[in-house]
């Protein structure tokens, strides 16, 4: 199976977001937007995962999810990696969810998982770039953006299935859950 495991916003912050990017999507149909019933801050990609691994895997995640308080968040304006992606930013209680995403990590590691070693990033992806599009109009006309803060309260593995959602992109399939239980600082 192709996982990652991500936190998922509520219903009303991505309403939110929909509908600040409502018209600056319509103004770019040459990106390839996100769906909005699809969207997630992704703490670790894990790639292909056989059952052996995953059963291992949710053991560890289970136990790192009760040592993480819930997170209060927020989505605010944009960004770009290049112009090959365009995401809205985190803000809020970033450092636990860094410290939440380096806690998922490990108990990858620890599964005997790969997980790439570079620093955690907190965003949310809109939309992916095409050869020759630039995204930095994109991220300008999204700068005044500002959702609600919302509280992040679980913690998701999320099956991929290429190909397999409209017009031949993913389809995301949340296969475990557990609350995020801590009551403080989370390590």
């Amino acid at each position: 199976m192709r996982l990652f495991v991500a936190v998922t916003p509520p219903p009303e912050a991505v309403e939110e977001l929909r509908a600040a990017a409502a018209a600056v999507r319509s103004a770019h149909p040459d990106l390839r937007w996100t769906r909005p019933e699809q969207w997630h801050l992704t703490l670790a990609f894990l790639g292909e995962v056989d059952d052996r691994a995953r059963a291992d895997l949710t053991v560890r995640l289970a136990r790192a999810a009760g040592r993480h308080p819930p997170l209060p968040l927020a989505l605010q304006g944009a960004g770009r990696f290049g112009d090959r992606v365009l995401w809205t930013r985190v803000t809020g209680e970033v450092a636990g969810l860094k410290r939440l995403a380096a806690s998922v990590q490990a108990a990858a590691r620890r599964a005997r998982l790969a997980v790439e070693d570079r620093p955690y990033r907190p965003h949310l992806t809109l939309a992916r770039g095409r050869e020759g599009v630039a995204l930095r109009p994109v991220v300008d006309a999204l700068a005044g953006f500002s959702g609600s803060t919302w509280t992040a309260t679980e913690l998701h593995v999320v099956r991929s299935h290429l190909g397999a959602g409209p017009d031949r992109t993913s389809r995301h399939e949340v296969i475990a859950t557990w609350p995020l239980a801590g009551t403080g600082s989370s390590s």
